[in-house]
């Protein structure tokens, strides 16, 4: 009796066992390591927990990271002042007593939550992937048990990875870079976006214009945030069209997005573009464009934004503010007629929708102030043009061009 209950129960060993050690498994998490892997971790578009202060974030970010810090500016000002006239030691000391209690706690389950929405693909990033970073690491490892991976060598480290990036990106012999002129108004960006180009207003969340702040967003991002994600953008182009034979867009631009810079690589590489490709529309056409764009869609993003009346005055506010940046280009009298005619356009609008008003001022800026602006930088340009045509033609020729290189890389 015995040996036959020892024989069911090996049996029952053999075929249970492994069943048992499957579903272990599966409750034992894959423990990810620290990486330094930086282009796997743009590609990717890995989630970053920064834990930086938000003076330091504010001043530079990677896009799309989230920053929770681990000390605020002020904590973070004296455990600095700490570290260098106490050294290491003394500052992790005024750093415990600083954050703890229901302050540790609070900023720990922020820190957990971020693990828990992001468990198999985020990291914690700090300035050098040092102490802030390891310190929040140990935190959520005693507080679940889980060890979240950081981000070697922090922001610093990919920082210095994109400027590197930015510069083999748009070094000779990597992607042709192709850039779409063509007059204010002509849809620059509308062929951007349907090219695949690298938006590079988007990027910096701004049109490029005196009326080019954004309503959502007013605040443009700080110079190194916008000169990683151009990086970024560069990056990922270069990855979807590698060379032989790939080509990038951008939009002709000056050297400057508002108040932002563009990275120097990129205006001397945009210098010496491989060419341009010219969109050519009639005033007409053009003005339809611009009325549909700061006209009417922006006025509803107003309206969305801060409500029905509230959105019809302030929309009314940017247009006047746009129209004020110029008004020593244009001079004092032309500045006012001008300014008459948009709060009539104004005034028609919104007593019956008419818009056909804000086309008689939107003609004489772009006759009198943009154009002019725009043959001026084409005379001093220099670069090959590789096409002219309307919006639709100059989008036909990018995928026509595109079509045969492809075809030429595949005999």
């Amino acid at each position: 009796m015995i040996p036959r209950l020892l024989s069911t129960l090996s049996l029952l060993n053999i075929l249970i066992r492994p069943l048992l050690t499957s579903a272990l498994s599966s409750l034992t998490p894959t423990i990810r390591p620290d990486t330094s892997d930086y282009r796997t971790l743009i590609l990717s578009s890995a989630p970053l927990l920064d834990v930086r202060a938000p003076v330091e974030f504010e001043q530079g970010s990677i896009p799309g990271s989230i920053n929770i810090p681990i000390l605020t500016d002020e904590e973070r000002h004296l455990v600095g002042t700490c570290y260098k006239e106490s050294g290491q030691d003394a500052a992790i000391a005024m750093g415990n007593n600083l954050v703890y209690g229901s302050t540790r706690s609070s900023r720990l389950s922020s820190f957990n939550k971020f693990c828990a929405a992001n468990p198999t693909s985020g990291y914690l990033c700090c300035f050098r992937g040092g102490l802030r970073s390891t310190t929040a690491q140990s935190w959520i490892e005693c507080s679940t048990g889980l060890r979240y991976p950081l981000v070697k060598g922090g922001f610093k480290g990919i920082r210095r990875f994109l400027i590197d990036e930015l510069d083999r990106s748009l070094a000779p012999g990597s992607a042709e870079l192709v850039v779409i002129g063509g007059r204010t108004g002509s849809g620059k960006t509308l062929a951007i976006q349907a090219l695949g180009g690298i938006d590079l207003e988007g990027l910096a969340r701004h049109r490029g214009s005196s009326f080019g702040r954004i309503p959502e967003d007013p605040d443009q991002p700080s110079q190194v945030a916008f000169e990683n994600g151009v990086s970024i953008a560069f990056l990922r182009a270069l990855d979807l069209y590698p060379t032989p034979g790939g080509r990038v867009y951008v939009e002709d631009e000056g050297g400057r997005i508002g108040n932002l810079q563009l990275p120097l690589t990129l205006r001397n590489r945009m210098g010496a573009a491989d060419g341009v490709a010219v969109i050519e529309e009639g005033m007409e056409s053009r003005l339809d464009v611009l009325v549909e764009d700061y006209v009417v869609e922006l006025g509803k993003r107003f309206e969305v934004i801060k409500g029905e009346e509230l959105g019809k005055e302030e929309h009314a506010a940017y247009l006047r503010e746009g129209l004020l940046r110029i008004q020593k280009k244009l001079g004092g009298a032309r500045h006012a007629e001008l300014a008459g005619i948009m709060e009539k356009a104004l005034k028609e609008q919104r007593a019956t929708g008419d818009t056909s008003l804000h086309r008689v001022w939107l003609a004489a800026l772009l006759t009198e102030y943009y154009d002019p602006m725009y043959d001026y930088q084409m005379e001093r340009g220099g670069r090959e043009v590789l096409f002219k045509g309307d919006r639709e033609g100059v989008i036909e020729w990018a995928a026509k061009a595109a079509k045969e290189s492809m075809e030429r890389r595949t005999m």
